[in-house]
């Protein structure tokens, strides 16, 4: 196997997992790249042997690796698809954080994981992603996001209104906090803590959220994610907060932001056991009975 390892620095309290999965990786003689700073801060903690090299740009992955490992939580697993971009590279997320929706797998489960992988008994998971436009080129080569893009109020108290458009056609001006773009795989993030739905990935849908809007009759709308959709920003401040995933950039509100469904997809690693309705029913809880 050859597989890279993208982590931050962790507390001590999962060091005995981290050296859990390296020697279990070892049992299978695999080629390890480490994401450079993870490495230094876990090799003067842990044991490392065997064949480690390390990776600090994602043109350090390509042709070297055939699976990525996110150790930590949902925040580390969204910072992997950085290095992994349009690679096709299958990711598969170890959750040493919190809750975990996208790093199903239990610290407990290491070893499990790990066999799973060197018998090649999983399957991929095609998750779609959305891209953002605007001029100057927001946020870069990687402007693309697996959970949402969202639209914040900055240094003020003062709510703003966000102009909203798909396809050119006038939806909605919300008058807000601020406003959520969320793919399938976000509806369980940042959208879900706002109201909005629970979408099953594969629905090809994009949900607009708001975020404490003023307006009580504005609620989640959900929409094909075939369609274009436009953000144009008004407010007593000069500028706004602009949040893709886990990366934010401020920008002046008179830029016009565009979104749309990225044109490739995000590889997601499934083990036998897991399932999205196993996971939504574990994490939220579903069927607990609080009387008993």
């Amino acid at each position: 196997m050859r597989i890279a390892i993208y982590g931050r620095p962790t507390n001590d309290n999962t060091s005995e997992y981290i050296q859990q999965l390296f020697h279990k990786l070892n049992e299978h003689t695999t080629e390890i790249l480490i994401y450079e700073p993870f490495y230094q801060f876990i090799k003067q903690k842990l044991e490392l042997v065997g064949n480690i090299k390390t990776f600090s740009t994602h043109t350090d992955l390509l042709g070297r690796v055939d699976t990525m490992l996110s150790l930590g939580g949902d925040g580390t697993f969204l910072e992997t698809l950085s290095f992994v971009r349009n690679s096709e590279i299958p990711v598969l997320g170890i959750n040493t954080g919190r809750l975990g929706f996208l790093a199903t797998v239990a610290k407990s489960e290491i070893n499990d994981a790990v066999e799973a992988l060197a018998e090649k008994r999983y399957s991929i998971e095609k998750r779609s992603l959305l891209s953002v436009s605007g001029p100057n080129g927001i946020f870069g080569e990687v402007n693309y996001g697996l959970n949402e893009l969202t639209v914040l109020k900055k240094d003020t108290s003062s709510m703003i209104t966000i102009n909203a458009f798909i396809n050119g056609d006038y939806l909605n001006s919300y008058f807000a906090d601020g406003l959520i773009i969320a793919t399938p795989t976000g509806s369980t993030a940042y959208s879900l803590s706002c109201g909005g739905p629970l979408i099953m990935p594969g629905s090809e849908n994009f949900v607009i959220t708001p975020i404490a809007s003023h307006n009580l009759n504005v609620r989640p709308f959900v929409i094909s994610d075939n369609n274009v959709i436009t953000l144009k920003v008004e407010g007593r401040s000069p500028n706004y907060l602009v949040t893709l995933d886990s990366r934010s950039e401020i920008i002046e509100s008179s830029t016009e932001l565009t979104i749309k469904k990225a044109d490739f997809y995000a590889h997601l690693i499934k083990l036998e056991n897991q399932s999205f309705f196993t996971t939504m029913r574990n994490k939220l809880l579903w069927g607990l009975d609080k009387r008993n």
